[in-house]
């Protein structure tokens, strides 16, 4: 579908940057360089990704296994915290070494204190980890940031766990394309937010819709100053990218 990016000026100051997996275009992904490094860029959000050990630690990492990420090999659920923290998880970064696998904790502690918005999806889909949200929540609240988290999932049984416990706006619906009138899924669902592939937001009024239903938009992952000009044109509420510095800068250039 052909599209028009919106002039600089056009553009609203509101959008917010995420950074997706934290600064994961520069540092390994779901690493404390990565969190630490989209910190210090003024990354209004950061998402991270969170699976459990075999001996019951929630730990930042997208894949099931360690294979792509790390030296290592195997399923997260298949070892301990013990066995992860043995592993180097730079691969892919040659400038670095030796960085180790985090627990949720870990970047929680990083970032209390912060104004920084943290989105933790629950990578409840491969391997599902019963309790997980459980596990989830009693981390979060033991650091004390409850209000500062949001949480979401392609796993929406997943995230159903959480109605009633957690605010309806700190809930958000993950999905790439194929949900008819999702602001309206989503409103009855009791989710504050969609999180949709950049993609899916092609649809005529989508924005708009969302908005008028209560319902806010993070979009993923967008990589590219166009696509970042256009969907900020639309309205959207945030955008998950592996470059936050280079979206700030375009989002917020001067002049405009």
């Amino acid at each position: 579908m052909a599209r028009t990016a919106p002039s600089w000026k056009d553009v609203p100051v509101t959008t917010e940057v995420w950074a997706h997996r934290g600064a994961s275009a520069y540092a390994p992904e779901n690493t404390l360089p990565a969190f630490q490094l989209a910190l210090q860029m003024g990354a209004d959000g950061v998402e991270l990704d969170v699976q459990r050990t075999a001996d019951g630690h929630v730990v930042a990492i997208h894949d099931e296994t360690i294979n792509r990420t790390s030296n290592g090999f195997g399923r997260v659920v298949d070892q301990t915290l013990e066995d992860l923290r043995h592993c180097d998880f730079s691969n892919g970064f040659a400038g670095r070494r030796n960085v180790r696998i985090p627990t949720l904790r870990d970047v929680l502690d990083l970032f209390r204190g912060t104004d920084v918005r943290v989105n933790i999806e629950l990578k409840n889909t491969v391997v599902l980890y019963p309790g997980l949200e459980d596990d989830v929540l009693s981390i979060v609240r033991d650091a004390g940031m409850a209000d500062q988290v949001l949480y979401s999932s392609f796993n929406h049984f997943s995230l159903a766990n959480l109605r009633g416990r957690v605010a309806r706006e700190q809930i958000g619906l993950l999905y790439s394309d194929g949900i008819y009138d999702p602001w309206k899924y989503a409103k009855w669902f009791g989710a504050g937010a969609l999180h949709p592939h950049y993609l899916a937001l092609q649809q005529p009024n989508f924005v708009w819709l969302c908005h008028e239903a209560g319902i806010e938009v993070h979009a993923w992952t967008v990589n590219k100053d166009d696509d970042a000009l256009w969907l900020a044109g639309l309205g959207v509420d945030a955008l998950i990218t592996n470059l936050p510095d280079r979206l700030a800068e375009v989002l917020r250039a001067p002049g405009r």
